[in-house]
């Protein structure tokens, strides 16, 4: 298992791959997740100028695993954090420490570029997620997330 950091000129066929796992799992929410959108979506974040990153986990040329993040700069903290927006793990895939290897990948990343905080979202009742979360040391933050849509 590969995991990585997708480059800027990645190639169309392996952003359709991301595009086609990241469907997936979209289907599950209110948005309607359309192919179009989540494509360019990929091809903006992954892009030189984006303060955004796409990191996949492959093996065999298939996809198995995403993380997509945004950076930001923290007031309290003095510097940059990173927002987790996405990890997945494709479903025939799970239980085999991906997730993990994704999020250690991001987590000494993050560190090497003087991260200073890691924020992420999860659903008040996934207890697989939130165990993952905290055997890597990651802390409830308790909060309540609001959204404007235009």
């Amino acid at each position: 298992m590969f995991v990585y950091e997708v480059p800027a000129d990645a190639t169309d066929d392996l952003k359709k791959k991301i595009a086609d796992l990241v469907s997936q799992q979209r289907t599950r929410s209110e948005d309607d997740g359309s192919y179009q959108k989540v494509l360019s979506g990929i091809s903006l974040a992954i892009r030189k100028d984006s303060n955004s990153g796409v990191i996949i986990a492959e093996e065999a040329g298939e996809v198995h695993g995403i993380a997509f993040y945004n950076l930001g700069i923290s007031l309290p903290l003095g510097g940059p954090y990173l927002w987790l927006n996405e990890l997945f793990v494709r479903e025939n895939s799970r239980n085999k420490g991906i997730a993990r290897k994704i999020l250690l990948h991001l987590i000494h990343w993050a560190e090497r570029e003087g991260i200073k905080s890691i924020e992420l979202e999860t659903g008040i009742n996934n207890s697989v997620t939130k165990h993952l979360y905290n055997s890597l040391d990651f802390h409830d933050i308790v909060s309540q997330r609001y959204q404007f849509n235009f």
